[in-house]
């Protein structure tokens, strides 16, 4: 099968000033607020690979401390980390987040705070350390969920009532189902802003190329309003496959550094929940993943969404922490596994003759590095043929025939060259 390369154009709105926005931002807060000197500030920490987040939070921690108050970092994502304490330690530490690079204490803990039941009746839990603190500074990258829709999905509210809530709270939470889920979330947010110590939000927006493009305050006073906002210019930003319907996806490489799903279900038209109708678009008929990231530490959460895995991937997965995270969601079909091969030609080569197609040529075909990653792709004759007839933006690179090495690997690759 003959592949091109080719660049997709996406927008390029970037930050360039990442330590002058996050001290602007936070600075503005801590000012209205006027916490007395030595008041203690709890500062959110997810397991997201976001871009930076390190440095954001040791800049956040540097302004706290400019105030004369006291920060500490409290691990805020549910359920990963096998729901353990050091396992959510570990995560950080993996992320580049430590005592050391962030200059605050880390109280990582599972223990949490009943902080009130919501108006309707839905217990809202936080982190005891957090819920104890004086006040609260929760960061976290805004952008489409991986289960819902709604006017706010994954970001600040989602990292107050589940990430804070541990696992605790996010059971409770992914137990009603995604149909209810923006609803439980903005209820339980909505409690924990009224009725623990003061929150404010610092919302991150990235572009197409996993850049920063916003830093911005987001104030419990106009909070939902403000990160609905921030979710709107995210989905403008976010990159895409160029063609909506497709024979075959190869994914280089899944892992929870590219979506908290290990493949983002909004580029790769899946979902798999029951109950839940697939998207209408896009359409993908078969999709191989080759191997799982080492930022995963074995969670292979979302391997469920695909066709076919290697031998190699499955080897990385770890049960207990795919397992755990899968049940507490509740979207155990996204953990199970699907066809194993010895090899990546074997993947590939099984997808490709599974359609039956007569000559593969007339396939669409795309190869990705991941779904996070989507400006430089591989794609088929057919993938250009309508990407021209769309008049997409786009850069043409070197023309070469699908192949691999004797071990059978792909011998073109495009995370890893």
């Amino acid at each position: 099968m003959e592949l091109i390369e080719i660049t997709q154009q996406f927008p390029e709105q970037r930050l360039e000033d990442i330590e002058a926005a996050v001290k602007e931002e936070v600075g503005v807060h801590l000012q209205e607020q006027q916490f007395p000197a030595g008041s203690r500030i709890a500062i959110t920490a997810g397991s997201r690979g976001i871009y930076g987040i390190d440095r954001m939070l040791a800049y956040t921690v540097e302004t706290v401390k400019q105030f004369g108050c006291v920060p500490f970092l409290v691990p805020a994502m549910g359920s990963h980390g096998g729901a353990t304490a050091e396992g959510q330690r570990s995560v950080l530490e993996h992320l580049g987040i430590t005592e050391e690079t962030s200059g605050a204490e880390i109280l990582s803990s599972m223990e949490v705070a009943h902080v009130a039941d919501t108006a309707n009746g839905i217990p809202a839990y936080m982190d005891k350390n957090a819920y104890q603190a004086d006040g609260i500074i929760a960061i976290n990258r805004i952008k489409a969920h991986t289960a819902f829709r709604g006017s706010v999905e994954s970001g600040l509210s989602k990292m107050v009532a589940i990430g804070l809530g541990k696992i605790k709270g996010a059971a409770f939470i992914h137990s009603h189902g995604s149909l209810q889920m923006e609803g439980n979330i903005k209820d339980i947010c909505r409690t924990c802003l009224e009725k623990a110590p003061p929150i404010m939000g610092i919302g991150i927006v990235e572009n197409a190329f996993d850049q920063t493009a916003i830093i911005e305050a987001v104030r419990k006073e106009q909070w939902f309003e403000e990160e609905a906002e921030l979710l709107k210019l995210s989905k403008q930003l976010m990159p895409s496959l160029p063609v909506k319907e497709l024979d075959v996806l190869i994914v280089e490489e899944m892992g929870k550094n590219y979506s908290g799903t290990g493949m983002d279900p909004n580029i790769i038209g899946r979902w798999r929940i029951d109950g839940v109708p697939e998207p209408v678009s896009p359409v993908i008929r078969r999709i191989a993943a080759l191997e799982l990231s080492k930022e995963s530490f074995g969670n292979a959460q979302g391997v469920g969404l695909v066709d076919f895995i290697t031998q190699a991937l499955f080897d990385t997965i770890d049960r207990h922490t795919t397992y755990t995270n899968a049940l507490t969601s509740t979207y155990l079909r996204r953990a199970m596994i699907p066809f194993i091969y010895e090899t990546e030609q074997k993947a590939v080569e099984t997808a490709l003759n599974s359609l039956s197609a007569e000559d593969t040529d007339t396939l669409k075909y795309i190869q990705v590095p991941n779904t996070l990653h989507l400006h430089r792709l591989y794609v088929s004759p057919a993938v250009l043929q309508e990407m021209e007839s769309q008049r997409l933006s786009f850069d043409t690179g070197e023309h070469f025939t699908l192949s691999f090495t004797d071990e059978g690997r792909l011998s073109r690759r495009l995370l890893r060259p």
